[in-house]
């Protein structure tokens, strides 16, 4: 069953031209032109349930522009897409509870707080009981072998530890579909094995739908069968990694 349907999905942006001197800066402010810049380009996909697929392109292909959409950060020019059944944009709280997005240049936690501040934060937010609260909080700190850290504030973690904790932040509610971007990017190797490891089991526990966008090849490899490729804002390839 498809759980994340992309149709002919499009994003255009309207950029202002402003010509150099003084004499650019008085005509730009009374009278602007445009031009458009086509982020994503007629992009059609579906994605399964329990999938881990990869997303791969390079800086500027279109990969974040397109996970923003199917967030609903952003709302697209043209096309349609409908993760489990909801329309992102629309942002309704059945959809916010289905879904996470993780983002590796991004954190959600907050820096002079202890990491389980943070997430005590987020289980109100989320609605998540107290009890259930507990339970999930115990079995994912366990998983990511963070739990003797989740006591210190944020901006004494290491790069990895504060990714562990973004990780189980993201995952409290029990999302059925995972949006990660980045989510090696800047780690060590060692933390980078962890976090593939630990996506890999939550994957196999919870049959979680996982879209990855990653620079690092070891992160594809260990953890994609399928692959979708972005170039220019067109999809290009969509099949096995082999």
């Amino acid at each position: 069953m498809s759980v994340i349907n992309v149709k002919n999905l499009s994003k255009t942006y309207k950029v202002s031209l402003k010509k150099p001197g003084f004499k650019g800066t008085i005509d730009h402010f009374f009278k602007r032109t445009y031009r458009d810049i086509v982020a994503v380009k007629d992009v059609s996909f579906t994605i399964n349930s329990g999938e881990i697929v990869g997303f791969l392109g390079a800086n500027g292909a279109g990969k974040t522009t397109t996970l923003k959409m199917l967030t609903g950060l952003i709302h697209p020019s043209n096309g349609k897409i409908k993760i489990v059944d909801r329309t992102p944009f629309k942002r309704h709280p059945t959809f916010l509870k289905k879904m996470s997005l993780v983002m590796g240049q991004k954190q959600q936690l907050l820096w002079d707080l202890p990491a389980l501040d943070s997430l005590k934060i987020n289980a109100a937010v989320y609605e998540i009981p107290d009890k259930i609260f507990q339970q999930r909080l115990q079995e994912l700190s366990e998983m990511l072998s963070i739990k003797e850290q989740l006591n210190q504030p944020v901006r004494k973690l290491s790069l990895g530890q504060r990714m562990k904790a973004e990780l189980l932040a993201a995952l409290l509610h029990h999302p059925q579909v995972l949006f990660l971007d980045e989510p090696t990017l800047g780690l060590d190797v060692n933390s980078q094995a962890a976090i593939r490891s630990f996506l890999k089991e939550y994957n196999e526990r919870y049959e979680a739908t996982i879209l990855l966008t990653s620079h690092y090849m070891a992160d594809i490899t260990a953890l994609c069968e399928r692959v979708l490729l972005i170039h220019e804002g067109q999809l290009i390839y969509d099949g096995n990694l082999e």
